[in-house]
């Protein structure tokens, strides 16, 4: 175990499963205070109690703009300061466009898009006060590459891509750090509307990945040197056919 993040505070979204989780545990194992956020009180009390005394739930509902001006506020009475916010949360709905379901698209939107900038957008000023800070927005491989079964979703983590490279370069010189993590397919619940055949078919290939390894990748963006930023870190399977 290393303490290369001693000192830190982190808060992750969607923190109380897949790939949020397991850059929540990552970072606590590498030394940092992680503040897990996410709307499943239940489930975040269970874990940070499990996770130890630097593990902090704080309940929002990033469906609801109300409660996400709450976070930041929440986030430093509990742990005092931000190091590093990670936009983590987000939702997935692929298939054929003529079948998609306009509402049901409207939520994933909110969540994917609206969601990433109003809690980015909560915690800037604290990092730009600070003159330093990390920002770390999940995304994926459909933000760079149009994924034909899922154009709803490459539609949202496009418009993220566009997002955290204007930012990047507009908080740059506050010394705040924004980047992206770009991953294929990842064993989580966002899988779960992929039809049966085709989950069996990605995992008896070995075309996906763990929430592990994409924690890996987040810890590696954070622990560069301050003079340096990974813009996007795009990790696949290597069997992915893209």
């Amino acid at each position: 175990m290393t303490e290369q993040f001693s000192g830190k505070v982190a808060a992750i979204t969607g923190a109380a499963s897949g790939i949020g989780l397991a850059c929540a545990q990552a970072l606590i194992g590498a030394g940092a205070t992680v503040v897990l956020v996410d709307r499943a009180e239940e489930r975040l009390n269970q874990l940070c109690a499990e996770m130890g005394p630097r593990a902090i739930p704080v309940v929002v509902d990033l469906l609801d703009p109300e409660s996400v001006s709450r976070m930041m506020p929440q986030i430093l009475e509990k742990a005092g300061h931000l190091d590093i916010f990670h936009a983590n949360a987000g939702s997935y709905i692929g298939g054929d466009i003529l079948e998609g379901d306009p509402d049901a698209w409207d939520q994933m939107l909110n969540l994917n898009v609206n969601a990433v900038f109003r809690s980015v957008h909560a915690v800037l000023p604290h990092m730009v006060e600070r003159k330093t800070g990390d920002v770390i927005v999940t995304s994926s491989v459909a933000g760079v590459i149009p994924v034909l079964w899922e154009p709803i979703y490459t539609a949202s983590k496009h418009a993220v891509q566009a997002f955290v490279h204007t930012v990047r370069r507009q908080v740059l010189r506050h010394g705040v750090r924004v980047g992206a993590v770009l991953p294929g397919p990842v064993v989580t619940a966002l899988l779960d509307d992929w039809p049966k055949a085709k989950m069996d078919e990605a995992l008896a290939a070995g075309a996906l990945m763990q929430p592990q390894e994409v924690a890996d990748a987040v810890l590696f963006m954070l622990s560069r040197p301050r003079n340096i930023v990974i813009r996007d870190l795009t990790i696949l399977p290597v069997s992915l056919d893209l």
